[in-house]
């Protein structure tokens, strides 16, 4: 845990007691802060007062002289409108904050050179995150992984001048971290998202762009038009900007040809990485996904063989186009993440022949954005309430069975599969929320996992 001592003797308010509410609760507790945590849940202050937070009812707090109220990144800060603790706070002068701007706070008192790299975009930050710290710490140095991709960052071990933060920052922690100035800071993309909680794509992409405008380097995709933009903006105002692509294209100083990422310096090929072959790096998108880690990793001073090594182990993460293991040439992979069409063609485009088990509780759009993709489908299998419109959708152009659950898909696609002579991929990327069947992605996956791991012949990918 890095104990809050920045705010040592100050009077703290903190709203939110949910995992990393809490890890802050405590983290700020541990530091010396004279603090108030509260909750709109009665259970989740009970349960914090159980193991001896402060806690108190906001409401009836004064104000006055506060140093600072706390927020979890899940409580609105500006949209749909201010929740009324931000209300109070801004009414009496008090800033308003979250767990990264505590981390960046006790970065700058402790050790503020040490190694602090920061994620952030619409698309693709978990599994760049993981991959750049799974890179470090395959190399033998000290990782921290945190922040969005579910380890609360105050719950880390403390800056250190030998020890690398890697930290997923979502718009909302962005939001809450002024003093944000991480050593290398990554924008992956920008596509409309979370606009609920930032009124409008201008001021989604601006709270995003805090992240690398703070940063000493900047990694910055360059295959969307904001992206982009953003890019140029910093790099005219003198700022370090790398930029990245999905694609060999002119400007781009790490990009993906299809099969390796090139490294390029003043225009010129001066380093190529493989990745080709790695399972779980597999499609154009982990092409972006797998320069930006690169162009990160030079940047903080690692050596081009022990990226490479570190890419080549990398075993991915799980519903993310996770290798399972194979049934004979059967190659089965779980893209249980793929709540919807968007999120689901990534899945589709990474191979030739697929068996496509698909449905859940349908999205708005259904699954019409993935026609140009329908001829890569050998079959599909749908389970859920979305069977019957995606069973119209795909008409008499794919074949297709009902299968109603997801342990009935699985046994159809691998009989199916099997004995084809070649390889073929059945593939769970259902391009639908979970609920209908399962309480949330993750256990749909776990199921998909356990039906595959029953079937005659099954050998688990090797991890690691």
């Amino acid at each position: 845990m890095i104990a809050a001592s920045s705010f040592h003797g100050l009077r703290v308010a903190l709203f939110g007691l949910g995992g990393s509410g809490l890890a802050t609760a405590r983290a700020l507790q541990a530091g010396g802060a004279v603090l108030t945590a509260y909750d709109d849940n009665p259970s989740a202050v009970e349960a914090a007062a159980g193991e001896g937070i402060a806690t108190g009812d906001l409401k009836a707090l004064d104000w006055s002289g506060l140093s600072a109220l706390v927020l979890a990144p899940g409580v609105p800060l500006t949209h749909p409108h201010p929740h009324w603790t931000v209300e109070r706070a801004q009414a009496d002068n008090v800033p308003v904050i979250g767990d990264i701007e505590i981390f960046c706070r006790e970065r700058a008192r402790r050790a503020p050179h040490a190694p602090f790299i920061a994620i952030t975009g619409t698309n693709g930050k978990s599994t760049t995150t993981a991959l750049i710290a799974h890179c470090l710490a395959a190399s033998g140095r000290d990782t921290q992984l945190g922040g969005n991709i579910g380890v609360p960052v105050l719950s880390l071990e403390p800056p250190h001048d030998d020890r690398f933060h890697v930290v997923e920052c979502s718009s909302y922690q962005i939001d809450l971290a002024p003093g944000l100035a991480p050593s290398v800071g990554l924008l992956l993309n920008l596509s409309p998202d979370h606009l609920d909680r930032h009124g409008t794509m201008e001021h989604y992409a601006a709270v995003k762009e805090r992240l690398v405008a703070g940063a000493e380097t900047a990694v910055i995709g360059m295959d969307d038009p904001a992206s982009a933009a953003i890019a140029d903006r910093l790099k005219a105002a003198g700022r370090h900007v790398l930029r990245i692509s999905h694609t060999v294209q002119p400007g781009a100083d790490f990009c993906f040809d299809g099969t390796d990422v090139l490294r390029r310096e003043g225009g010129l090929l001066s380093g190529r990485f493989r990745i080709a072959g790695i399972g779980s790096l597999r499609g154009r998108h982990n092409g972006q996904n797998a320069a930006a880690a690169i162009a990160a990793l030079s940047a903080a001073g690692m050596s081009d063989d022990d990226i490479q090594s570190g890419l080549e182990s990398f075993p991915g993460l799980a519903h993310r186009m996770e290798q399972v293991g194979h049934m004979g040439e059967v190659l089965f992979i779980n893209d249980s993440k793929a709540t919807n069409a968007d999120a689901a063609a990534p899945g589709l485009a990474s191979f030739d022949r697929i068996h496509w088990i698909a449905g859940g509780l349908p999205k708005a759009g259904g699954i019409e954005p993935l026609q140009p993709l329908f001829d890569r489908i050998a079959k599909a299998y749908l389970i859920g309430e979305a069977a019957p419109a995606f069973a119209a959708t795909l008409g008499k152009r794919i074949p297709y069975e009902i299968s109603g659950t997801l342990d009935q898909a699985v046994q159809s696609a691998a009989r199916d599969a099997s004995g084809t002579g070649g390889e073929e991929v059945v593939l769970l990327s259902p391009a639908c929320a979970s609920f209908d069947q399962f309480r949330n992605f993750e256990v749909r996956g776990a199921a998909f996992r356990d039906a595959v791991a029953a079937l005659p012949g099954f050998k688990p990918v090797p991890k690691g």
